[in-house]
């Protein structure tokens, strides 16, 4: 009779450590965050979250200010992949695939170009100022800049 008490008692005082631990913050110097990247030489200087999802997700070719829309991606193995859709489209890897699927099929839109590494996807928005890009905010250097911060 004890055993499954002790078990039970086991079980939910794992749960709560477990509960516990994952509602403890990171402190804001470990935290990661993507921005959205412009080449220094663009002329915009902000963009919206639901700019940047409509411009990745093809429902707009342009930039604000007219200008057409270079959108670059990151490789699909990457979690900058995944938490940068997550968190600009609210999809997940899935049901982006499956976007893409019937946009592809139907002739409607190409998705963004894929780099498989993120100096190279900075050498290209830096020389191409309609392009935008998104990377961990501790990759950024002096050849683009943020417009859009994502936490």
């Amino acid at each position: 009779m004890r055993a499954p008490r002790m078990r039970r008692f086991q079980t939910l005082l794992l749960n709560a450590i477990i509960g516990l631990c994952g509602s403890l913050s990171l402190p804001p110097t470990c935290e990661a965050h993507l921005v959205v990247i412009v080449s220094r030489k663009s002329p915009v200087t902000t963009l919206t979250k639901s700019e940047v999802a409509d411009i990745y997700l093809a429902r707009t070719a342009q930039l604000p200010g007219g200008a057409e829309a270079i959108p670059l991606d990151q490789a699909d193995t990457g979690v900058n992949r995944d938490e940068f859709y997550e968190i600009v489209t609210g999809k997940s890897s899935a049901q982006l695939r499956a976007y893409w699927s019937k946009l592809i099929f139907t002739g409607s839109a190409q998705p963004p170009r894929v780099f498989n590494d993120v100096a190279t996807l900075k050498r290209f928005v830096s020389d191409h100022p309609n392009a935008l890009g998104y990377i961990d905010e501790q990759e950024l250097d002096p050849s683009v800049k943020a417009v859009l911060l994502l936490r």
